[in-house]
């Protein structure tokens, strides 16, 4: 059975522990890491439903950060945003010197990229041919 806290929608699963967190759904996920996202100055944020394509995670949110300051800002501020929300970070790998982040919270997936990096990997392009690409202005 669906509930609202604060605006959000939330989807009952009984597999989810009774912790007293609010848990997202996957897509609800999705949309509150691009708020946090926004609120902290990311650039060219973009949301790719991938659910029907793969089987480790159901969104990426792609987003380009202007300097290792702010990669490492948007990276904490997401873990402190989601983990009351009951998703915890499963792994983060590449480091903001090499220009790429990726914080993997299992439904989805937050790339960080510097312009040059993002350029490079065009996970939009790759990923756009099967699923729709929607942007936010940052």
């Amino acid at each position: 059975m669906p509930t609202t806290t604060r605006g959000i929608l939330t989807c009952y699963n009984p597999s989810q522990p009774d912790d007293g967190a609010l848990h997202l759904d996957p897509e609800a996920l999705a949309h509150k890491a691009v708020d946090v996202l926004t609120e902290h100055q990311a650039e060219d944020i973009a949301l790719l439903d991938i659910s029907k394509w793969a089987t480790f995670t159901d969104f990426f949110v792609i987003a380009t950060a202007r300097s290792p300051l702010q990669f490492s800002a948007l990276a904490e501020h997401l873990e402190k945003e989601l983990k009351p929300l009951g998703h915890d970070i499963r792994l983060k790998e590449g480091t903001p010197a090499s220009g790429w982040v990726l914080l993997d919270f299992g439904e989805i997936i937050v790339h960080l990229f510097t312009a040059e990096q993002r350029a490079f990997y065009r996970l939009e392009e790759l990923w756009g041919k099967t699923t729709q690409v929607i942007r936010f202005a940052g």
